[in-house]
């Protein structure tokens, strides 16, 4: 009965965030001045797969959900529903449970902002945790004077960017220009979990 209870949980933290998201889709969307068939064509997602997006029918991947941030030329993590709470002098604590959190519903792989103030700064904080053998894919590429650096906390994370592979082991860290597309894959059968700083140009999302 209590693992009943849990799934029931989870699943319905999955509905709560993908209602979010695709909440946050549709204002963004609709603040830009754009159609369905507009953003579609920017984004390369279909608009059947859009629309159930905006209505929180369907959570995407993180393919998906990077391609319609671009498109909107804003930051993943404004879909996903970061706080925008910036630093004015005191301290700012996001406890753990708190975080918003982004989970590709077919690979597993979440994405957790744990920036407290993301509005003090342009540089935003991410816990990223790569299930065993999963990729995420080429994700496409920010636009120019985006930086990302990772440190690799548990496990080994192979990186490609624009033609380039590199692999990391426990400790190992990485520094890249963002404007090409990258990926990140687990070829391991253990789960991988590594921390990720991205800072962009103060004119950019």
């Amino acid at each position: 009965m209590v693992e009943q209870d849990g799934n029931a949980s989870e699943q319905q933290r999955g509905d709560d965030l993908a209602g979010a998201f695709g909440g946050n889709v549709r204002r963004r969307r609709e603040e830009a001045g754009l159609t369905l068939e507009q953003l579609s064509a920017q984004s390369s997602v279909s608009r059947a797969m859009l629309s159930k997006v905006e209505r929180g029918e369907k959570s995407p991947t993180i393919g998906v959900a990077s391609r319609i941030a671009h498109a909107l030329n804003v930051s993943l993590s404004d879909l996903v529903g970061a706080p925008a709470t910036a630093a004015s002098g005191v301290a700012v604590v996001m406890r753990k449970n708190d975080r918003p959190v982004f989970r590709d519903p077919e690979t597993g792989f979440e994405r957790h902002i744990t920036s407290a103030a993301l509005g003090a700064g342009r540089a935003e904080m991410v816990v990223h945790y790569l299930p065993a053998q999963v990729s995420t894919g080429l994700l496409p590429a920010y636009p120019p004077g985006t930086e990302k650096q990772l440190l690799v906390l548990e496990g080994t994370l192979t990186v490609a960017i624009g033609g380039i592979s590199e692999t990391l082991e426990t400790g190992d860290s990485l520094y890249f220009q963002a404007d090409a597309d990258h990926g990140f894959a687990n070829r391991t059968n253990a789960t991988c979990k590594y921390i990720m700083v991205i800072s962009r140009r103060p004119d950019r999302p």
